[in-house]
């Protein structure tokens, strides 16, 4: 199995994991990525550290097994005054543990299972029940980089098991570089194009949706004397990034943006919406060291 073989496997099993796992990765062997959503007009302020590690490992009749895990550190600002205990929405941290095996069906196509277990909690108190979840994804990819405009498919199902809806979510993701120096991508949750400038220089433009979900060690009880047990955000937001090829897979890159919406909310026992933090919109900053396969 070759180096940009491996490259290709890894980047379907980072594609289906957007969907399972609700954070947007690229195939790298390591990141570390700092982002900032600045005070809005609610006095909310959101930061993330994210630390990402994949392993492919090449097993019997080239197919692929990969490990890998990712940790995102969330730290929580809220300025104003909301009736409520704020001291467990500090800092939320959620980790996860991923893998994957990929099945060569042909020159083209491949198909992929995921289990992802998780952890998600503001570990306040040592871990319990509530923190762990698990999601798993199906699919199956197509690339095919012969032709003059090389394209990248990949379909599949989700299961989320910290959603609303538990029922498995479809997944549809599509790629095509339909000029020497341009691409553009679709999907769920990113969709953008990127410019291409020779072969240490991309620009690239990404509508993404992206969330947490964590669970609260402490229950946060509101005046109306009903107990919130976890707490989620979701968000669209578009971008403009830059990312500079320092050498030979080693990259440091730089994102600005805002969001077109944003719902932050405390929720009971059953996930019903029951207060929320943060609806207002914010500006984004994103920036970071990777090192791709």
């Amino acid at each position: 199995m070759n180096h940009r073989t491996t490259a290709r496997f890894d980047h379907l099993v980072i594609v289906l994991l957007w969907a399972s796992l609700g954070f947007a990765q690229t195939p790298d062997v390591f990141r570390a990525e700092y982002m900032i959503m600045p005070k809005n007009k609610a006095d909310a302020q959101l930061s993330r550290v994210k630390l990402v590690v994949n392993f492919p490992i090449s097993v019997k009749d080239s197919n692929n097994i990969v490990i890998g895990g990712e940790y995102n550190r969330f730290a929580y600002d809220l300025k104003q005054d909301l009736s409520v205990n704020e001291s467990g929405l500090k800092q939320f941290h959620v980790i996860d543990f991923n893998v994957a095996y990929v099945y060569r069906y042909d020159p083209y196509w491949r198909f992929i299972g995921v289990l992802t277990p998780r952890l998600a909690s503001t570990l306040t108190n040592p871990i319990e029940n509530g923190d762990f979840s698990v999601n798993a994804t199906l699919g199956a990819f197509r690339e095919n980089k012969t032709i003059k405009r090389p394209t990248r498919l990949v379909l599949g199902i989700a299961y989320n098991s910290t959603v609303a809806l538990r029922v498995p979510l479809p997944i549809i993701y599509f790629e095509k570089r339909f000029h020497p120096n341009w691409s553009y991508v679709i999907g769920v949750p990113k969709t953008g194009m990127k410019y291409h400038l020779g072969e240490r220089h991309m620009f690239q433009t990404e509508f993404i949706v992206d969330g947490y979900y964590v669970n609260l060690q402490n229950n946060i009880v509101l005046p109306n004397t009903i107990s919130a047990s976890s707490v989620s955000s979701s968000a669209a937001l578009v971008t403009l990034g830059y990312q500079f090829k320092v050498f030979k897979d080693m990259f440091i890159y730089g994102y600005l943006g805002h969001t077109l919406f944003q719902d932050s909310v405390l929720r009971d026992e059953d996930r019903n919406d029951i207060f929320t933090l943060n609806k207002e919109p914010s500006f984004y900053i994103r920036s970071g060291f990777r090192i791709g396969l």
